[in-house]
């Protein structure tokens, strides 16, 4: 007997970043393509944005989720235990005692564990992401992989078979119908069209600030534009060093559609991660018209290949104005390709096949 698909929808109740947008865009195409009866959406009662669909079932429970996997462990979970439900996960975690169809967009916490050390805070969190990905890992009825880079690594560390593993990559999807704000160039009147490097994401460790900095400090007439909320995990130094270079702008936190100002008059964008499991960024980047410059690990060249621009995240010493004078292809197909459309329909192919 075919079971009702229940959507964890603990993202509702997060800020608009990249794993919760994905969760929540791609149930809106999803939506417009399943038929009433095959999903609901359980979410918790503190959601920041409202959850209508036409054919997906909205439950709310009368509980709150918060950092702690309380809303996941315990009410999500009762919920489907309860009735009988197969659970869906989009963020890296699953109930416990009913994993389902679960995504892994990554296992940065079980290969980098020296990037959580810094909090208390940061602590719990690997712990909690370790033995989610375990579990997902081993138990879970289907794992979806956002590249193969990620299945790769999720098969050679829990020897997990690959046929348990879809790849379903990643996309944009209402992110291009943002309208840009170019009132952040009033707020900061120094970055002037191309003549500034942009970089974007949250301030973490993998994001590789230290490569800006040293960067910056090896070509001091190159402005950078840095964006995104200091987290905790964020090493104290590498920020110390980059409010120190008069060639580095720290932004603060930007809303999406100065972000989208800031990539439409960017010189290029760049991002010298040294771990990523998609990085999403770099398509926000191309939809923008900018010019990427991202790091040549994990799964970047897997996902971009030939419509960027490679740099070695160990190496700074890079001359960048000779390095965007080599040619590169057109990002039409790529954009094409990578949408949460896509996403959706591979998904509701693998649920389809996994609820038989």
């Amino acid at each position: 007997m075919k079971k009702i698909v229940a959507i964890n929808g603990e993202s509702w109740a997060k800020n608009l970043t990249g794993i919760e947008r994905v969760a929540q865009d791609t149930v809106t195409y999803l939506d417009k393509i399943c038929s009433p009866g095959e999903f609901e959406l359980v979410v918790p009662k503190n959601i920041l944005r409202p959850a209508e669909f036409k054919n997906i079932k909205v439950v709310q429970l009368d509980a709150e989720a918060h950092f702690f996997p309380k809303w996941t462990q315990i009410h999500f979970q009762k919920y489907v235990i309860k009735n009988r439900r197969l659970s869906f996960d989009f963020s890296n975690t699953c109930p416990y005692f009913a994993p389902g169809i679960e995504y892994l967009h990554d296992i940065y916490a079980k290969l980098y564990p020296d990037d959580f050390k810094q909090t208390r805070r940061d602590r719990l969190i690997h712990l909690y992401s370790v033995l989610m990905y375990k579990r997902i890992a081993r138990h879970a009825k289907k794992i979806i992989a956002v590249s193969e880079y990620t299945k790769k690594t999720i098969v050679q560390t829990y020897k997990t078979p690959e046929q348990r593993i879809e790849v379903v990559y990643d996309g944009l999807g209402t992110y291009r119908d943002i309208p840009k704000d170019d009132s952040i160039f009033e707020r900061l009147p120094q970055l002037q069209e191309k003549k500034y490097y942009f970089t974007l994401g949250s301030l973490s460790t993998r994001k590789n600030l230290k490569w800006i900095a040293a960067h910056a400090e090896l070509f001091p007439n190159e402005v950078f534009a840095v964006s995104g909320k200091p987290i905790p995990s964020v090493v104290a130094p590498e920020l110390k060093k980059l409010n120190s270079l008069k060639n580095v702008i720290m932004t603060g936190y930007l809303n999406d559609g100065e972000v989208k100002s800031l990539l439409s008059r960017c010189k290029a964008f760049v991002l010298p991660s040294y771990f990523e499991g998609f990085g999403l960024p770099p398509l926000e980047a191309l939809s923008c018209g900018a010019k990427i410059i991202i790091s040549n690990r994990t799964s970047l060249p897997e996902i971009y290949k030939d419509c960027a621009y490679y740099i070695d995240p160990d190496n700074p010493d890079v001359n960048l104005e000779k390095l965007l004078d080599q040619p590169v292809e057109d990002p039409s197909a790529l954009l094409e390709r990578f949408t949460l459309e896509n996403t959706a329909k591979r998904l509701y192919e693998i649920v389809k096949d996994v609820n038989k």
